[in-house]
């Protein structure tokens, strides 16, 4: 891989990374606040559904980080 589809591979790695945290951790806690409203509970709920969130938006990063630099290692062998 040159430089420039490098460096155009670690923006868009970065910005499916960005996604990802956003959208998990947002439904965690969304899904939470709806629970909390539905049980009239304290936000218990909210801070599950961010910590499920958060778990899941770090497993995402995780397995495209890992993707993307198996991928990178591979383009370099070449």
């Amino acid at each position: 891989m040159n430089d420039p589809e490098k460096a155009s591979g670690y923006v868009v790695l970065f910005s499916e990374i960005g996604f990802v945290l956003l959208f998990t951790v947002l439904a965690g806690i969304l899904a939470g606040y709806w629970l909390d409203q539905r049980l009239g509970t304290v936000p218990v709920f909210v801070l599950i559904g961010f910590a499920i969130g958060g778990t899941s938006g770090a497993i995402g990063t995780w397995r495209l980080t890992a993707r993307f630099l198996a991928k990178l290692d591979e383009s370099d062998r070449r």
